[in-house]
């Protein structure tokens, strides 16, 4: 019979499988974003200020009105809703997308990125007439980010393609598998995680 231990994947083995199927979904993610003429660091930066994305990552669906990450914390929160009433911090309501308008160094954070490369990927959506910048009216020497409304439009396009692709990607784990999965991800995704030396627990 054989031991217990013996079915217990090697850790190098795991990790050789994750980045491989995150691979194959990378190839995936920018094979359908290429119809769109967006990257996948452009997509989460739409997906995060339609507040289709966490700040952990998870997928969200586009609330009518942007609300804060929970994960964001509780000051944040506060703040962010508080921008979120004014999702076209401009002033230009007819360009509105909705969602929920960043700073530039929150955006950055969220898809943990360099600021300069969250600048760079704001520029080329910008140039799109995807976002749009404006000051931020709780600190003029701060720039927010938000949608426009061509914005809001194409991630919603977008996101229902991707949401199809996904289902169909995910399909042949049976549903009680998915939630394993997503639980088993979650915690690989905790931050400080990477600092445990050994097994947490059976």
């Amino acid at each position: 019979m054989p031991s217990p231990d013996a079915a217990i994947p090697d850790p190098q083995d795991l990790a050789d499988q994750f980045h491989a199927t995150f691979r194959r979904l990378r190839r995936l993610w920018t094979e359908q974003l290429a119809p769109f003429g967006i990257t996948p660091h452009q997509w989460r930066a739409l997906g995060m200020l339609a507040g289709r994305h966490a700040q952990g990552g998870e997928r969200r669906d586009p609330p009518a009105c942007g609300a804060a990450p929970e994960a964001a914390g509780s000051t944040e929160r506060a703040g962010t809703a508080a921008r979120a009433g004014n999702a076209d911090p401009g002033g230009n309501s007819d360009r509105a997308g909705g969602g929920t308008p960043l700073r530039l160094s929150e955006l950055a954070e969220r898809l943990r990125i360099a600021p300069r490369s969250a600048t760079e990927v704001v520029d080329q959506l910008e140039a799109r007439g995807l976002v749009a910048r404006a000051p931020d009216p709780r600190d003029r020497r701060a720039t927010l980010v938000s949608l426009t409304a061509e914005g809001r439009a194409l991630t919603e396009r977008v996101g229902a393609v991707r949401g199809e692709q996904s289902d169909f990607f995910f399909a042949r784990l049976a549903p009680k598998d998915r939630g394993e999965l997503g639980r088993l991800l979650g915690i690989l995704a905790e931050e400080g995680g990477e600092e445990h030396g050994g097994a947490g627990g059976d």
